[in-house]
């Protein structure tokens, strides 16, 4: 069956005192809206709406990054979750397959859940949870198979409180009938606002079956403070690692190690205390990341060690058996096959061929003020400490700088490039400098 995704994510939220849309606020590296998206993708849905409002422009950005073909539609007055709803109605001109409704700031849906929602046979399905505490959700109040009616609590009886089947807010319902039924949608309650709650009751009128399929309750976590939102990316950290964890990978301090949504390691992959991933980061098999590492945008080969104490920024691309050490930074560069730079080195904008060890203090200064250059390191050279290659510049293949050396013009295939200036010996001369310089300072003070 063809299905079409419809994300509400319009809402302000005022209780997350900010100035970003509410679905924009991230966990494990990525908006609560990509969360959303990327449990929907798994069912390939032939369309995606995204319902925007409060900074619609910034979550139309959000939503094409994740989505290029994503739908963004208006709602410009927020009138609840079937006003929302309805602003898709455009959207799904001509659409027959089944329309899914669901919520941009609940991150936590499987995209197993969604498949089993799909499955179902109801015409309007809609899913729930058992609540350890239901409180104030709406209760799901059922005949066998059959939802009758949701029911608010405020305005439940006592033995319809009682129930712990609650209301998630998703459902599933065919394009056509979910228009439908959208349409007669009204808003005489307190609030004067247009409910999905309310299409249960009017798809039963029409004769039509409406069923439940059931889920988690961690997979309806709403996220609406900022104290939910610190807990929701602690319930993603916990679940990762442990996913991990049984995957084979090596973790010696996990609580310490935080993940971004799209973070994939290998197996036999050892992960040190205090390490960051970034979105967009890659660790294949028996890679080493030693501890407090930084990671973003970057791809860590087989059998490569990092860190401690090093930074890989986007682009940074590591080939087995690379070795980055302590306080270095890699931005935009490829290390080949064995290359070592091991101390206290930015490596941007380069690429340093296979078995190439580069001293500790080297500089690629691949900026100029106004444009960015590359260096060029070629095989089995050897970078003196200190060295400051000033892009654009070439290293032949087995070539050697001097350390020290300010290297401004292109090294060939196995020479030896010195650029810094002579040494010059003065005898006795410092002992000199020193009784001057302390004479001034007992003058000085004296005078004071």
């Amino acid at each position: 069956m063809s299905v079409a995704l419809i994300i509400l994510a319009a809402g302000k939220g005022t209780r997350m005192k900010s100035d970003l849309p509410k679905v924009l606020h991230p966990i494990a590296g990525a908006p609560m809206l990509h969360h959303a998206m990327r449990a929907g993708a798994v069912l390939e849905p032939e369309r995606t709406i995204v319902v925007a409002g409060h900074g619609a422009d910034q979550v139309e950005a959000a939503a094409l990054d994740f989505d290029a073909e994503a739908q963004v539609v208006l709602q410009v007055e927020q009138l609840g979750t079937g006003h929302a709803a309805a602003q898709a109605h455009d959207a799904l001109a001509g659409f027959e397959g089944l329309a899914i409704v669901l919520f941009g700031d609940t991150p936590f849906i499987r995209p197993e859940t969604l498949e089993t929602l799909v499955a179902a046979q109801a015409d309007v399905t809609v899913l729930g949870f058992e609540a350890a505490d239901p409180g104030r959700y709406g209760r799901l109040i059922m005949e066998g198979d059959q939802l009758v009616r949701i029911v608010e609590f405020k305005d439940a009886t006592e033995d319809e409180r009682a129930v712990t089947l609650c209301n998630s807010g998703v459902l599933a319902a065919p394009a056509p009938l979910l228009l439908d039924l959208l349409a007669q949608v009204g808003n005489d309650n307190a609030q004067g606002e247009y409910y999905l709650t309310d299409l249960p009751a009017l798809a039963r009128a029409q004769g039509r079956t409406v069923g439940v399929v059931a889920c988690a309750e961690a997979e309806t976590l709403g996220i609406n403070s900022r104290a939910e939102l610190a807990a929701a990316n602690a319930m993603f950290q916990a679940k990762a690692r442990a996913q991990l964890i049984e995957d084979g990978v090596a973790f010696m301090a996990p609580d310490t190690v935080f993940l971004s949504l799209d973070t994939t390691i290998g197996r036999d992959a050892v992960i040190e205390p205090n390490v960051v991933f970034g979105p967009g980061v890659t660790v294949e098999t028996g890679a080493t990341i030693r501890a407090f590492s930084h990671l973003e945008g970057c791809h860590v080969s087989r059998d490569a060690i990092v860190g401690p104490y090093a930074r890989l920024r986007p682009g940074a691309e590591l080939a087995e058996g690379v070795r980055v050490g302590n306080f270095v930074e890699v931005k935009n560069a490829t290390l080949d096959t064995g290359a070592k730079v091991n101390h206290l080195s930015y490596i941007g904008d380069a690429f340093v061929g296979a078995g190439a060890n580069v001293g500790a203090g080297t500089i690629t200064c691949n900026y100029d003020g106004v444009m960015k250059h590359r260096t060029e390191i070629g095989a089995r050279a050897f970078i003196g400490s200190n060295t400051m290659l000033v892009a654009p510049v070439s290293i032949g293949v087995e070539a050697m700088t001097g350390s020290g050396s300010v290297i401004t013009s292109d090294v060939e295939e196995g020479a030896l490039a010195l650029g810094r200036a002579h040494q010059v010996e003065k005898p006795g001369m410092a002992r000199k400098l020193f009784e001057m310089l302390k004479a001034q300072k007992a003058k000085q003070s004296r005078g004071s």
